[in-house]
């Protein structure tokens, strides 16, 4: 690093960033803080005002983005379509990948920046000429699963200098230096626009695409087991809230978009040894394709399993599980672990 090298660090008021934006300046970097309005829940900017606050005090540039209407055309727009497609969304993964980390690329490229940064629990290594990102040091907060689809283009200029410590000692860090706000401030949960229910969000949000009406529960044989209340309010794998009474546990294993009906069984039968996936990005394909097997989560926090990945027709990858994993489901994604932690890359379930 040379000393004053400049850094444009992604800040959102929370605490992360703005510890990130401490520890950069702390490591020589003159920081300039960028806060993108992406949504703002019932016009709420409170978040604008927090971030201008702590660059005010750490004596730092801060300027604002307006990405609403991207935002909204290309993640909001994306949630809904997927939903009404019968699939189950990753708007996190679709957002850090083609639109945050591009947009701090691209305001940093006006601005005669190299660096980019943000808070995020990730840290980065480069190995065998291409660089990976490699798991946090706080494991519980650690968002690789989110950035498989970054290129090395992108990858090589972020600074993260949130990796090696964990959210505890990050909220110690900013009280340390006084900065209580930063350090009491709430976490933040489930997918930003819609952080509860998004069914309530589907039906508020979906404007002229008209959400279907009531429709059939059927067993796997086709059975009528009772009305469910349109199959874009159903993911695979739920089990609570489907609003039916049975006399054993019955969770969902298929959704007809077609014939707005929400198969339910079993958890037994929601087990599956395979899936493909489209939208593929791999660090290098032939650490992945040309491997006896690697490590594969289909969620953030869902276990890891053992996998063969091969290419398949179509530009899909084909992944065969060593062991069946039960709700696999169309829409979400899939990440690529090697044994020591490291991402290799991942896909979108189809």
């Amino acid at each position: 690093m040379k000393s004053k090298e400049r850094v444009l660090l992604g800040m959102s008021g929370g605490t992360d960033s703005s510890v990130a934006a401490m520890r950069l300046q702390d490591a020589g970097y003159e920081v300039i803080g960028v806060t993108f309005r992406f949504y703002e829940k019932d016009g709420a900017t409170e978040y604008l005002d927090d971030a201008r606050a702590l660059a005010s005090r750490l004596g730092i540039e801060h300027i604002t983005y307006d990405a609403r209407e991207m935002f909204r055309s290309r993640i909001i727009r994306y949630f809904i379509d997927e939903y009404l497609a019968g699939h189950t969304p990753v708007p996190c993964t679709l957002c850090n990948n083609e639109l945050k980390w591009t947009l701090l690329a691209k305001i940093a490229d006006e601005k005669g920046i190299y660096w980019i940064s943000t808070g995020h629990y990730v840290r980065k290594i480069l190995q065998g000429g291409k660089y990976y990102m490699a798991p946090a040091a706080d494991r519980d907060k650690d968002q690789t699963f989110f950035l498989w689809g970054l290129k090395q283009d992108i990858i090589q200029r972020m600074l993260l200098p949130m990796g090696d410590i964990t959210k505890v000692e990050a909220r110690a860090f900013a009280a340390a230096r006084g900065f209580h706000g930063v350090a009491t401030k709430k976490d933040s949960i489930g997918v930003c626009f819609c952080p509860r229910d998004y069914r309530s969000f589907l039906r508020r949000e979906a404007g002229a695409q008209k959400l279907p009406n009531k429709g059939k529960f059927i067993d796997e044989n086709g059975c009528f087991l009772g009305w469910h209340e349109g199959y874009p309010f159903y993911t695979i794998g739920q089990r609570r809230g489907l609003g039916i009474q049975m006399n054993r546990a019955v969770f969902v294993k298929e959704i007809s978009v077609e014939r707005n009906e929400v198969v339910l069984a079993p958890l037994a039968s929601l087990y599956k040894q395979e899936m493909w996936l489209k939208g593929w990005n791999l660090v290098e394909e032939s650490r992945v394709l040309q491997a006896k097997e690697v490590i594969v989560k289909i969620r953030y926090r869902k276990q890891a399993n053992h996998c063969r990945v091969t290419l398949a027709a179509g530009d899909l990858l084909h992944v065969q599980l060593t062991e069946p994993l039960e709700s696999i489901a169309a829409g979400q994604a899939a990440a690529f672990y090697a044994e020591d932690g490291l991402l290799l890359g991942g896909g979108i379930i189809i």
